[in-house]
């Protein structure tokens, strides 16, 4: 758990809007284009996953595609940090490291440029929403191949009736995974 005040949880929450029947019937979708539309919810976003990265020791900051790529980049800004995307497969130009994980009905691949990190990094990924946890824990395993440390895993979001913690924490190995809401 961060040290997120119950206030600054309070207004991000506040700013997140339920959309029922999307992307399809009876999933209800956690839009956060209201948060982000908001300079004071998204400062207050930006500076706590900042703070979470420099409490951490980051060295460089990790966005997964596409929302954590929103959230991940100003916040390794506000850090003094680099940011690198983790992409879907086939997005990145140039060589890069993929990594396959498992989904409900099939698989995926997500890759990274391998070159953007180093044996001295420390990594903070950064995502909006932990779900089921396949990118999250794709990720955790990409940067370890990629030579990289794993600082930690923070998401402005878990989905708390969803088996993502559990599938994530095996992979983090130690590394602390913080959630700013639980739904």
């Amino acid at each position: 758990m961060t040290s997120t005040t119950e206030s600054t949880r309070e207004l991000l929450l506040s700013r997140i809007r339920d959309v029922q029947d999307y992307p399809k019937p009876g999933v209800l979708f956690k839009d956060i284009t209201p948060l982000l539309a908001d300079p004071v919810a998204f400062a207050a976003l930006t500076d706590t996953l900042a703070e979470l990265c420099v409490r951490h020791g980051a060295t460089k900051v990790v966005g997964l595609e596409a929302r954590g790529f929103i959230l991940a980049a100003p916040v390794a800004v506000r850090a003094g940090l680099g940011f690198v995307p983790v992409r879907k497969a086939g997005k990145l130009p140039g060589a890069t490291l993929g990594q396959t994980y498992a989904l409900e009905y099939g698989t995926a691949e997500i890759e990274i440029h391998a070159e953007d990190l180093s044996a001295d990094d420390r990594i903070m990924v950064i995502d909006d929403i932990l779900a089921t946890g396949g990118t999250a824990e794709a990720s955790v395993e990409l940067i370890r191949r990629a030579g990289a440390e794993v600082a930690g895993v923070a998401v402005l979001m878990e989905l708390g009736f969803l088996p993502g913690r559990a599938r994530l924490e095996k992979s983090l190995r130690g590394a602390p995974l913080e959630v700013l809401i639980t739904v």
